[in-house]
């Protein structure tokens, strides 16, 4: 399938969504604290997006005809050893745990009155990792290097060049901070009015060499872990995805833009003060 190059209107339409799921993302950071429970987290992230009149994205993603076998709340929460797809229920975050919320809203700028089955929705999709109380050093230290990797691959992205050199900036990346396992099972992806189109972005060396073109808009969304990269998926909830070995992961996303001269960041949040929202790569 060929990869969508945005029009100006959608890449401004793309821009708010990506806003305002980094702003979800800023919203519920005072609330990640020892003894809140992931169903809370998740409500008050779907209360807030809907305030903003936008929809959750995840919730009933990939249901079948009859609406069953979707995924089954508003937001990913994957704690420790969770790599990712972790679904809100009421367990309660730990001191020491790490945790990674992953925000996918999608926004319709149709007439209210517009029939639901006619409606375009533009989205926006971004994680973080969120440390709670007094986290080890190794954990500190996993969430940094797969965030520097993140940041490390989208220095990469421009015009011209290919969406191998994403995986293989990760990789060599990784490889040179230590004996970590890359995640090869789960991707980044395109995105616009579809929650998951082309491109897939691999986060490993790989032989992906078509171009990045000016207009297209992707996911970066590197997932490392502490010992082996392997997964394994929860057999009773199908979404669920462990790391082989019950060692921690940790992982980072941002949707970026590519532009005439590098990329935009659509989904930086206001703390990531040391990185520009627009790069000339």
């Amino acid at each position: 399938m060929s990869i969508a190059i945005k029009t100006p209107y959608e890449i401004e339409k793309m821009r708010i969504a990506g806003k305002l799921a980094a702003d979800v993302l800023e919203m519920i950071e005072a609330h990640v604290k020892v003894g809140v429970t992931t169903a809370e987290l998740d409500r008050i992230c779907a209360d807030y997006t809907a305030e903003h009149n936008a929809l959750s994205a995840p919730l009933n993603y990939g249901a079948d005809n009859n609406g069953d076998g979707g995924f089954p709340k508003s937001i990913c929460t994957s704690v420790n050893h969770v790599v990712c797809h972790g679904i809100p229920s009421e367990q309660t975050l730990q001191d020491g745990d790490i945790v990674n919320i992953d925000i996918t809203v999608k926004i319709s700028f149709d007439d209210p009155d517009t029939a639901e089955s006619e409606k375009t929705y533009f989205h926006g999709d971004t994680s973080k990792m969120f440390l709670i109380g007094d986290v080890t050093p190794e954990n500190r230290r996993l969430c940094r290097i797969t965030q520097e990797s993140l940041y490390a691959a989208i220095k990469k992205v421009k015009p011209g060049n290919t969406f191998a050199d994403i995986g293989t900036t990760i990789q060599k990346y990784i490889k040179k901070a230590g004996r970590y396992g890359i995640v090869k099972d789960f991707c980044g992806h395109g995105i616009g009015t579809v929650f998951h189109e082309e491109p897939q972005i691999l986060h490993y060396k790989n032989a992906d060499n078509r171009k990045m073109k000016a207009g297209m808009i992707f996911t970066i969304e590197p997932m490392i872990n502490l010992g082996k990269g392997g997964t394994v998926l929860d057999k009773d909830d199908g979404w669920t995805a462990y790391t082989v070995d019950g060692k921690n992961s940790a992982q980072w996303e941002h949707t970026i833009l590519v532009t005439d001269t590098g990329c935009e960041i659509l989904t930086l949040r206001s703390e990531e003060k040391d990185i520009k929202r627009i790069m000339h790569n």
